[in-house]
Protein backbone atom coordinates (compact mmCIF):
# COMPACT_ATOMS: atom_id res chain seq x y z
CA UNK A 1 0.00 0.00 0.00
CA UNK A 2 1.71 2.61 -1.48
CA UNK A 3 1.58 6.57 -2.34
CA UNK A 4 4.04 6.80 -5.33
CA UNK A 5 3.88 10.69 -5.97
CA UNK A 6 6.57 12.19 -7.79
CA UNK A 7 8.32 14.21 -5.81
CA UNK A 8 9.20 18.04 -6.24
CA UNK A 9 12.25 19.08 -7.18
CA UNK A 10 14.21 21.32 -10.08
CA UNK A 11 13.54 18.16 -12.54
CA UNK A 12 11.17 20.19 -14.36
CA UNK A 13 11.67 22.39 -17.76
CA UNK A 14 11.74 25.38 -16.19
CA UNK A 15 14.48 25.17 -13.29
CA UNK A 16 16.50 23.63 -16.14
CA UNK A 17 16.05 26.78 -18.46
CA UNK A 18 17.27 28.90 -15.52
CA UNK A 19 20.16 26.38 -15.38
CA UNK A 20 21.12 26.97 -18.42
CA UNK A 21 20.90 30.78 -18.54
CA UNK A 22 22.76 31.27 -14.93
CA UNK A 23 25.72 28.99 -17.06
CA UNK A 24 25.71 31.41 -20.23
CA UNK A 25 25.90 34.32 -17.65
CA UNK A 26 28.77 32.77 -15.89
CA UNK A 27 30.58 31.45 -18.62
CA UNK A 28 30.57 34.77 -20.49
CA UNK A 29 31.84 37.18 -17.14
CA UNK A 30 34.67 34.07 -16.16
CA UNK A 31 36.24 35.26 -20.19
CA UNK A 32 35.46 39.23 -18.98
CA UNK A 33 37.74 37.98 -15.57
CA UNK A 34 40.41 36.25 -16.82
CA UNK A 35 41.35 39.05 -19.10
CA UNK A 36 40.88 41.15 -16.97
CA UNK A 37 43.16 39.67 -14.65
CA UNK A 38 45.54 39.12 -17.09
CA UNK A 39 45.72 43.12 -18.15
CA UNK A 40 45.73 43.94 -15.12
CA UNK A 41 48.00 41.51 -12.70
CA UNK A 42 44.91 40.70 -9.98
CA UNK A 43 45.22 37.56 -8.63
CA UNK A 44 41.80 38.52 -6.98
CA UNK A 45 40.53 38.83 -10.00
CA UNK A 46 42.12 35.48 -11.50
CA UNK A 47 41.24 33.47 -8.21
CA UNK A 48 37.31 34.82 -8.65
CA UNK A 49 37.72 33.83 -12.56
CA UNK A 50 38.64 30.44 -11.49
CA UNK A 51 35.48 30.29 -9.00
CA UNK A 52 33.52 30.96 -11.73
CA UNK A 53 34.92 27.95 -13.63
CA UNK A 54 33.78 26.13 -11.14
CA UNK A 55 30.38 27.33 -11.08
CA UNK A 56 30.32 26.40 -14.85
CA UNK A 57 31.16 23.06 -14.66
CA UNK A 58 28.70 23.03 -11.49
CA UNK A 59 25.73 24.09 -13.79
CA UNK A 60 26.71 22.09 -16.25
CA UNK A 61 27.03 18.91 -14.12
CA UNK A 62 23.74 20.18 -12.26
CA UNK A 63 22.02 20.32 -16.36
CA UNK A 64 23.21 16.66 -17.23
CA UNK A 65 22.39 15.34 -13.64
CA UNK A 66 18.69 17.19 -14.12
CA UNK A 67 18.32 15.50 -17.69
CA UNK A 68 19.41 11.83 -15.72
CA UNK A 69 17.51 12.35 -12.99
CA UNK A 70 14.17 13.08 -14.62
CA UNK A 71 14.49 9.62 -16.16
CA UNK A 72 11.58 7.43 -14.93
CA UNK A 73 12.21 4.47 -12.97
CA UNK A 74 12.53 1.10 -14.36
CA UNK A 75 12.80 -2.58 -12.93
CA UNK A 76 16.33 -2.46 -12.35
CA UNK A 77 16.33 1.31 -10.49
CA UNK A 78 13.23 1.50 -9.35
CA UNK A 79 13.47 4.86 -7.92
CA UNK A 80 14.47 6.64 -10.87
CA UNK A 81 17.85 8.38 -11.41
CA UNK A 82 17.07 11.24 -8.50
CA UNK A 83 20.60 10.37 -6.84
CA UNK A 84 22.26 11.66 -10.02
CA UNK A 85 21.47 15.30 -8.27
CA UNK A 86 23.55 13.80 -5.67
CA UNK A 87 26.27 12.48 -7.22
CA UNK A 88 26.43 15.43 -8.93
CA UNK A 89 26.70 17.90 -5.66
CA UNK A 90 29.31 15.49 -4.00
CA UNK A 91 31.69 16.12 -7.35
CA UNK A 92 31.04 19.92 -7.13
CA UNK A 93 31.82 19.83 -3.28
CA UNK A 94 35.08 18.24 -4.08
CA UNK A 95 35.79 21.11 -6.55
CA UNK A 96 35.48 23.60 -4.24
CA UNK A 97 37.53 22.40 -1.82
CA UNK A 98 40.57 21.91 -4.67
CA UNK A 99 39.91 25.44 -5.72
CA UNK A 100 39.87 27.00 -2.02
CA UNK A 101 43.59 25.12 -1.46
CA UNK A 102 44.97 26.58 -4.90
CA UNK A 103 43.95 30.21 -3.88
CA UNK A 104 45.23 30.13 -0.40
CA UNK A 105 48.70 28.43 -1.57
CA UNK A 106 49.09 31.38 -4.38
CA UNK A 107 47.82 33.80 -2.17
CA UNK A 108 50.03 33.33 0.36
CA UNK A 109 53.19 32.79 -1.55
CA UNK A 110 52.93 36.63 -2.63
CA UNK A 111 51.84 37.85 0.51
CA UNK A 112 55.56 35.94 1.43
CA UNK A 113 57.24 37.29 -1.55
CA UNK A 114 55.30 40.10 -3.44
CA UNK A 115 57.65 40.21 -6.29
CA UNK A 116 57.24 42.92 -8.71
CA UNK A 117 53.63 41.75 -8.94
CA UNK A 118 51.74 45.47 -9.64
CA UNK A 119 47.92 45.31 -9.79
CA UNK A 120 45.96 47.98 -11.94
CA UNK A 121 43.38 48.90 -9.74
CA UNK A 122 40.92 50.93 -11.69
CA UNK A 123 40.70 47.68 -14.18
CA UNK A 124 40.27 45.47 -11.72
CA UNK A 125 37.83 47.13 -10.48
CA UNK A 126 35.61 47.70 -13.35
CA UNK A 127 35.87 43.87 -14.36
CA UNK A 128 35.05 43.07 -10.66
CA UNK A 129 31.42 45.77 -10.97
CA UNK A 130 30.37 43.43 -13.75
CA UNK A 131 31.45 40.26 -11.84
CA UNK A 132 29.31 41.86 -9.19
CA UNK A 133 26.14 42.29 -11.39
CA UNK A 134 25.91 39.30 -13.27
CA UNK A 135 26.64 37.03 -10.11
CA UNK A 136 23.46 39.07 -8.17
CA UNK A 137 21.65 38.24 -11.61
CA UNK A 138 22.30 34.85 -11.72
CA UNK A 139 21.85 34.38 -7.76
CA UNK A 140 18.10 35.87 -8.24
CA UNK A 141 17.58 32.94 -11.33
CA UNK A 142 18.87 29.94 -9.06
CA UNK A 143 17.32 31.26 -5.38
CA UNK A 144 13.39 29.25 -6.06
CA UNK A 145 15.02 26.13 -7.58
CA UNK A 146 17.23 25.45 -4.78
CA UNK A 147 14.84 24.97 -2.04
CA UNK A 148 14.03 21.42 -4.11
CA UNK A 149 16.96 20.23 -4.93
CA UNK A 150 20.59 19.40 -3.64
CA UNK A 151 22.10 19.55 -6.97
CA UNK A 152 21.06 23.01 -7.58
CA UNK A 153 21.70 24.02 -4.30
CA UNK A 154 25.36 23.46 -4.76
CA UNK A 155 25.57 25.34 -7.67
CA UNK A 156 23.36 28.13 -5.90
CA UNK A 157 26.05 28.28 -2.72
CA UNK A 158 29.09 28.48 -5.41
CA UNK A 159 27.05 31.69 -6.92
CA UNK A 160 26.45 32.93 -3.74
CA UNK A 161 30.11 32.53 -2.92
CA UNK A 162 31.25 34.68 -6.44
CA UNK A 163 28.86 37.20 -5.44
CA UNK A 164 30.57 37.76 -1.86
CA UNK A 165 34.22 37.36 -4.13
CA UNK A 166 33.43 40.11 -6.22
CA UNK A 167 32.20 42.59 -3.76
CA UNK A 168 35.67 41.10 -1.65
CA UNK A 169 37.98 42.43 -4.96
CA UNK A 170 36.16 45.30 -5.21
CA UNK A 171 36.90 46.40 -2.13
CA UNK A 172 40.61 45.37 -2.77
CA UNK A 173 40.44 47.43 -5.90
CA UNK A 174 39.31 50.64 -3.89
CA UNK A 175 42.13 49.93 -1.57
CA UNK A 176 45.38 49.87 -4.11
CA UNK A 177 43.67 52.71 -6.14
CA UNK A 178 43.12 54.87 -2.91
CA UNK A 179 46.56 53.87 -1.14
CA UNK A 180 48.40 51.83 -3.56
CA UNK A 181 48.77 48.84 -0.83
CA UNK A 182 49.47 46.39 -3.56
CA UNK A 183 49.08 42.82 -0.87
CA UNK A 184 45.56 44.38 -0.96
CA UNK A 185 44.69 41.77 -3.68
CA UNK A 186 46.48 38.89 -2.09
CA UNK A 187 44.70 39.20 1.08
CA UNK A 188 41.18 39.48 -1.00
CA UNK A 189 42.63 36.14 -2.79
CA UNK A 190 42.74 34.61 1.03
CA UNK A 191 39.48 35.96 1.88
CA UNK A 192 37.67 34.15 -1.20
CA UNK A 193 39.50 30.84 -0.35
CA UNK A 194 38.08 30.78 2.89
CA UNK A 195 35.06 31.84 1.93
CA UNK A 196 34.88 28.94 -0.39
CA UNK A 197 35.71 25.87 2.13
CA UNK A 198 32.96 26.22 4.29
CA UNK A 199 30.47 26.23 1.79
CA UNK A 200 31.94 22.83 0.70
CA UNK A 201 31.95 21.36 4.01
CA UNK A 202 28.26 22.51 4.51
CA UNK A 203 27.35 20.69 0.95
CA UNK A 204 29.60 17.61 1.56
CA UNK A 205 28.07 17.23 5.10
CA UNK A 206 24.25 17.36 2.84
CA UNK A 207 25.66 14.94 0.56
CA UNK A 208 26.89 12.45 3.45
CA UNK A 209 23.50 12.75 4.97
CA UNK A 210 21.77 11.56 1.67
CA UNK A 211 24.40 8.82 0.62
CA UNK A 212 23.96 7.77 4.31
CA UNK A 213 20.09 7.35 4.46
CA UNK A 214 19.81 9.62 7.08
CA UNK A 215 16.38 11.24 8.08
CA UNK A 216 16.24 14.57 6.72
CA UNK A 217 16.77 17.68 8.91
CA UNK A 218 14.32 18.62 10.80
CA UNK A 219 12.16 15.54 10.50
CA UNK A 220 12.16 13.83 13.85
CA UNK A 221 10.91 9.78 13.76
CA UNK A 222 9.53 10.35 17.00
CA UNK A 223 7.39 13.23 15.92
CA UNK A 224 6.22 11.12 13.04
CA UNK A 225 5.32 7.98 15.04
CA UNK A 226 3.19 10.41 17.69
CA UNK A 227 1.41 11.99 14.55
CA UNK A 228 0.78 8.27 13.06
CA UNK A 229 -0.46 6.80 16.68
CA UNK A 230 -2.71 9.90 16.93
CA UNK A 231 -5.06 7.99 14.68
CA UNK A 232 -7.75 6.59 17.03
CA UNK A 233 -7.57 2.74 15.10
CA UNK A 234 -3.99 3.13 15.19
CA UNK A 235 -2.37 0.85 18.17
CA UNK A 236 1.76 0.95 17.11
CA UNK A 237 4.16 2.04 14.73
CA UNK A 238 7.07 0.24 14.34
CA UNK A 239 10.19 -0.83 11.80
CA UNK A 240 9.61 3.32 11.02
CA UNK A 241 12.14 4.29 7.86
CA UNK A 242 12.28 7.98 7.03
CA UNK A 243 15.17 9.21 4.17
CA UNK A 244 15.40 10.81 1.45
CA UNK A 245 16.69 10.38 -2.22
CA UNK A 246 18.19 13.94 -2.92
CA UNK A 247 16.65 17.02 -1.29
CA UNK A 248 13.46 17.34 -1.84
CA UNK A 249 12.18 13.25 -2.06
CA UNK A 250 11.80 12.13 1.07
CA UNK A 251 10.57 8.86 1.52
CA UNK A 252 8.64 7.32 4.20
CA UNK A 253 8.21 3.44 5.45
CA UNK A 254 6.19 2.15 8.03
CA UNK A 255 4.62 -1.03 10.05
CA UNK A 256 1.16 0.02 11.66
CA UNK A 257 -0.75 -2.19 13.54
CA UNK A 258 -3.98 -1.23 13.95
CA UNK A 259 -7.26 -2.46 15.59
CA UNK A 260 -10.20 -4.65 13.93
CA UNK A 261 -12.76 -1.78 12.96
CA UNK A 262 -9.33 -0.20 10.49
CA UNK A 263 -9.39 -3.75 9.05
CA UNK A 264 -12.84 -4.12 8.37
CA UNK A 265 -13.17 -2.73 5.36
CA UNK A 266 -9.44 -3.43 4.24
CA UNK A 267 -8.16 -0.48 5.69
CA UNK A 268 -8.18 1.76 2.82
CA UNK A 269 -9.88 5.27 4.61
CA UNK A 270 -7.06 4.51 7.52
CA UNK A 271 -4.56 4.42 5.06
CA UNK A 272 -5.68 7.49 2.72
CA UNK A 273 -5.50 9.45 6.10
CA UNK A 274 -2.00 8.62 7.33
CA UNK A 275 -0.97 9.15 4.13
CA UNK A 276 -2.58 12.67 4.10
CA UNK A 277 -0.92 13.55 7.37
CA UNK A 278 2.72 12.07 6.20
CA UNK A 279 1.99 14.78 3.06
CA UNK A 280 0.20 17.89 5.08
CA UNK A 281 2.44 17.79 8.35
CA UNK A 282 5.95 16.55 7.05
CA UNK A 283 6.12 17.20 3.32
CA UNK A 284 6.54 13.33 2.47
CA UNK A 285 4.59 13.04 -0.81
CA UNK A 286 6.07 9.32 -0.58
CA UNK A 287 5.02 6.55 1.92
CA UNK A 288 4.84 3.18 1.79
CA UNK A 289 2.55 1.92 4.62
CA UNK A 290 2.09 -1.76 5.65
CA UNK A 291 -1.07 -2.03 8.39
CA UNK A 292 -0.94 -4.60 10.32
CA UNK A 293 -4.21 -6.60 12.56
CA UNK A 294 -2.93 -6.89 16.39
CA UNK A 295 -1.57 -10.05 17.09
CA UNK A 296 0.53 -9.75 13.91
CA UNK A 297 3.91 -11.54 14.20
CA UNK A 298 6.87 -11.19 11.59
CA UNK A 299 8.56 -14.35 10.80
CA UNK A 300 11.92 -13.27 12.03
CA UNK A 301 10.33 -10.67 14.86
CA UNK A 302 12.43 -8.31 13.64
CA UNK A 303 11.83 -4.58 14.40
CA UNK A 304 13.50 -1.32 13.97
CA UNK A 305 13.06 2.35 14.79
Amino acid sequence: MHDHAPAAGFRDGDSRRLLAVSLAITSVVMVVQVIGAILSGSLALLADAAHMFTDAAALVIALVAGIVAARPADDRRTFGYQRAEVLGALVNGVILIVLASVIAVEAIGRLIDPGDHEVAGPLMLVVAAVGLVANAIALWLLSSAQRRSINVRGAYLEVLGDLLGSALVIVAAVVIILTGWQAADAVASLAVAAMILPRAVVLLREVAGVLAESAPPGMAVAEIRAHLTSAAEVVDVHDVHVWQLTRGAPVFTAHVVVDATAMADGGGDLLARLQSCLADHFDVEHSTIQLEPVGHVEPDDARHA
